[in-house]
């Protein structure tokens, strides 16, 4: 038995890198009768067999997954938005961070083509996030700028990189990693957003540590996949949660509230607005679902 890291899965077959190499691996029928799924960044025990195909036997205890996208074990999720072409959406990054936060993974913002925007523009959304206690970085795969920063928290992590097509998820792989020459898409004028240039995931060694390239937003189902209960989603918001505990009642939803630690906090300016709009119209999405 040989110790591994699955790299890349497709088709049924998996990649797993050991100190020997990597070996093409299929999965045991024993998983598939458990109903557990091999994924890109599981720590694995292979059989390698000279004569008939290698075989995944063991499956270690993973700390984290997503199901969409499926990856496990990441230190790090690098969440991309552009601040031109396409424009800022912060709903689909506190959607993200909150994602994020219930799983126990690390959000890292990243604002790409910083030398399309004004500065004031950028400090505005930068503001944003660092007042909400993330990492949080503008980059340029033009000039440069900022990509040092990016090098220097993948080493020796796991870390997956999304966000809405046409942000640059695959520019900035090959500008922190020129070798990889992935292939781009270009943003569609039409419709505001990029093609979809990544088939399938699969992590990349670079800058010391691992990082995925990974389909957008539209492969993360937020209510189906990565679901976050109504009950939790105020802790998926890490600068809400010195106010938890302190509202007037016990039940309270902090949207609007009476008495709602919160929601003073926001008129204080101690939490930016935007996130506790983002907050709202994900509580209202998810209040209703029910437990199975």
């Amino acid at each position: 038995m040989t110790n591994g890291k699955i790299i890349k899965g497709i088709g049924g077959f998996y990649y797993v890198e050991t100190a020997e190499g990597v070996f093409e691996c299929k999965a045991r029928g024993l998983f598939r009768k458990s109903k557990i799924t091999p994924l890109v960044g599981d720590n694995v025990k292979i059989s390698i067999n000279n004569n008939s195909e290698n075989t995944i036997e063991e499956i270690e205890n993973r700390k984290n997954s997503l199901v969409r996208p499926p990856l496990a074990n990441i230190d790090l999720l690098f969440i991309l938005s552009s601040f031109k072409d396409p424009e800022v959406n912060t709903f689909n990054i506190d959607k993200l961070t909150a994602i994020a936060e219930n799983c126990d993974i690390e959000p890292v913002i990243i604002f790409t083509k910083s030398d399309l925007a004004y500065e004031e523009s950028c400090k505005k959304y930068i503001d944003i996030y660092k007042k909400a206690g993330y990492k949080c970085f503008s980059v340029s795969n033009e000039n440069g700028i900022g990509i040092n920063n990016i090098k220097e928290l993948i080493s020796g992590k796991i870390c997956a990189f999304t966000g809405n097509s046409g942000v640059g998820k695959s520019t900035l792989l090959n500008s922190l990693e020129p070798s990889l020459l992935l292939e781009t898409g270009e943003t569609s004028k039409k419709l505001g957003r990029g093609r979809h240039t990544t088939r399938h995931c699969e992590l990349y060694k670079i800058c010391g540590g691992y990082v995925a390239d990974t389909p957008g937003f539209s492969s993360i189902d937020f209510e189906k996949c990565n679901s976050i209960e109504k009950e939790d989603l105020a802790y998926c918001f890490k600068e809400f949660r010195e106010y938890l505990g302190n509202c007037r009642f016990n039940s309270c939803s902090h949207c609007s509230d009476l008495g709602c630690a919160v929601n003073e906090a926001v008129k204080c300016g101690k939490i930016s607005d935007s996130r506790h709009q983002s907050y709202i119209a994900l509580y209202n999405q998810i209040k209703d679902i029910k437990k199975w």
